[in-house]
C-alpha cells in the first residue's frame, strides 16, 4: 500500500535517526523470517455486552519480538493505493471515516498498514495470524483494480460504518494475497474480524484458495484452524456452565469443594488457538454484565487478563516450533518465546480505544472524539505510552 495523503499532499515528518533505526529493523526482522524457525503468532479477539446493550471489543497480540508499532490517527480525505502486482491494476480509494488505529510501517514510516483499528462510527478491525491462508488465484477481470489484503483495515475501516456494508462491499470487491517482504514473503498470512456498535462481527478469512466471509455469532476469534472448524469445536463443551457443582454423592462418600471456581475445572488450560478459542467464549459469555460504560469497560479488562502471556512461559526450541508464520526474534538463544506484546480494548459506543504494552501495568486512554477536528495524519511510537496512565490523546496530537 502506499500512502498518498490528505488531499494526495500530506506526508509524515519523520526524522533521519528513526527512519534508519526503523529501516534496520525491518531489515533485520526480514532476514530472520527466512531462517528455518516457525512459530505461531496468538492473537485473541472477543466482544462483550454490557447490561444495556453496548459492546467492547478487546484483543491481545502475541508475538516472539517486537515491531515498530505506532499509535496513528488517519483523517477522512486520505488517499491509498492497493498494490497487487505489477501486471495489475493499482486500486485508489479515499477515506471517507476518521480511524483510530495500531499500526506498522510497511517497508517505510509512510506506508502503515493497520493491524488493529476503530473508526468514527464504531467499526473495529484486528489483524490475526493464520498461517493456513490461501487466497484465490488471479481470475477476476484484470481491468479491475483488486484490494491488497494486507490494506483490509484502512479500506474497511476508511470506507464503511457497519459490517454489512463490509459484507456488501467485499461481494463486489476483489481481494488477492501479496508477498510480505518483512514476512519473507509469506502470503499475507492473516485473517481479519470486524465488530461493529450493533453486535456484528464478522470473519474475512482466505482458506482452500477461497475468500470466505463469516458471521461470527460468538463475537470471538484465534488463529488456525479456520472459523467454521472453531465453531463446531464448541458441540464439544455443551455442557458449560459458570454455577459451581461443589457438592456431590458416590455411593455413601459424600465429596465436596473446599474452595469456589470448580465450573471452570473443564476449560482448555492451553494457549493453543483452540484452547484460547474456548476459554474466550466462555468468558465473554458468563462473565457479568455490568450496566456503567466505565465499569463495563474494567470488566473487558479483567477478561482480557486471561490471555495475557509473559515471556518465557512457553518455548519453542529452535528448529522444533510448531508451524505457523516464520519470524523468531535474533536474540542467539536456543529458543523463541511468544508473549502479549499489547493489548487494545475498544468501547465502541463512547469510541474510546485503550492500549496496555507489555511494559506497562495500566491501560492508556485514546479518545477519538477529541482527534475528530483534525486534519492530519498523526502518530507517534506505541512505546511512548510504556508506563503512562490514563489519557495519551494530548501526547498523540502534539506527535510527542
Amino acid at each position: 500500500m502506499e500512502f498518498i495523503g490528505e488531499a494526495g499532499s500530506h506526508n509524515m515528518i519523520i526524522n533521519s535517526m528513526k527512519n534508519k533505526l526503523l529501516s534496520s529493523v525491518l531489515l533485520s526482522f526480514a532476514l530472520v523470517a527466512t531462517q528455518n524457525v516457525a512459530i505461531s503468532n496468538a492473537c485473541t479477539t472477543l466482544m462483550y455486552q454490557d447490561g444495556k446493550g453496548k459492546f467492547y471489543a478487546g484483543r491481545t497480540l502475541e508475538l516472539s519480538m517486537e515491531l515498530p508499532y505506532e499509535v496513528t490517527f488517519i483523517p477522512a480525505g486520505t488517499q491509498y493505493v492497493s498494490k497487487t502486482g505489477d501486471k495489475n491494476p493499482a486500486l485508489t480509494y479515499t477515506t471517507k471515516h476518521k480511524i483510530l488505529s495500531v499500526t506498522v510501517p510497511d517497508g517505510d514510516s509512510n506506508n502503515l498498514d493497520i493491524i488493529e483499528g476503530m473508526n468514527d462510527k464504531g467499526l473495529t478491525f484486528s489483524l490475526l495470524a493464520f498461517a493456513d491462508t490461501s487466497g484465490p488465484k488471479e481470475s477476476f477481470n484484470k481491468t479491475k483494480a483488486a484490494l491488497a489484503a494486507i490494506d483490509l483495515g484502512s479500506w474497511t475501516l476508511g470506507q464503511f460504518e457497519n459490517v454489512e456494508q463490509v459484507k456488501a462491499a467485499l461481494a463486489e470487491q476483489p481481494v488477492l494475497l501479496t508477498p510480505l517482504a518483512i514476512l519473507g514473503g509469506a502470503e499475507t498470512p492473516f485473517h481479519y474480524v470486524l465488530h461493529d456498535k450493533t453486535g456484528a462481527s464478522i470473519v474475512i478469512e482466505f482458506a482452500n484458495n477461497k475468500q470466505s466471509v463469516y458471521d461470527n455469532p460468538v463475537g470471538v476469534m484465534t488463529n488456525a484452524p479456520t472459523f467454521p472448524w472453531h465453531l463446531t469445536n464448541l458441540n464439544n463443551y455443551t455442557f458449560f456452565s459458570n454455577v459451581d457443582v461443589s457438592k456431590n454423592k458416590f455411593g455413601s462418600l459424600k465429596v465436596s469443594q473446599p474452595d469456589s471456581g470448580i465450573a471452570t475445572v473443564a476449560l482448555p488450560a492451553s494457549n493453543t488457538s483452540v484452547g484460547r478459542f474456548v476459554r474466550a467464549v466462555y468468558y465473554s459469555h458468563f462473565v457479568q454484565k455490568v450496566d456503567n460504560p466505565d465499569d463495563a469497560t474494567r470488566t473487558l479488562a479483567h477478561v482480557m487478563n486471561n490471555f495475557d502471556r509473559p515471556k518465557d512461559i512457553t518455548i519453542d526450541m529452535s528448529g522444533s516450533a510448531s508451524e505457523g508464520i516464520t519470524m523468531t526474534p535474533d536474540t542467539g538463544a536456543p529458543y523463541s518465546s511468544e508473549y502479549t506484546s499489547w493489548t487494545a480494548l475498544h468501547d465502541i459506543d463512547r469510541g474510546y480505544m485503550y492500549l496496555r504494552t507489555y511494559n506497562s501495568m495500566n491501560y492508556t486512554r485514546l479518545d477519538i472524539n477529541k482527534l475528530l477536528k483534525s486534519t492530519k495524519q498523526l502518530s507517534i511510537p506505541l512505546s511512548t505510552i510504556d508506563g503512562m496512565a490514563e489519557d495519551a490523546t494530548d501526547a498523540l496530537l502534539s506527535g510527542k
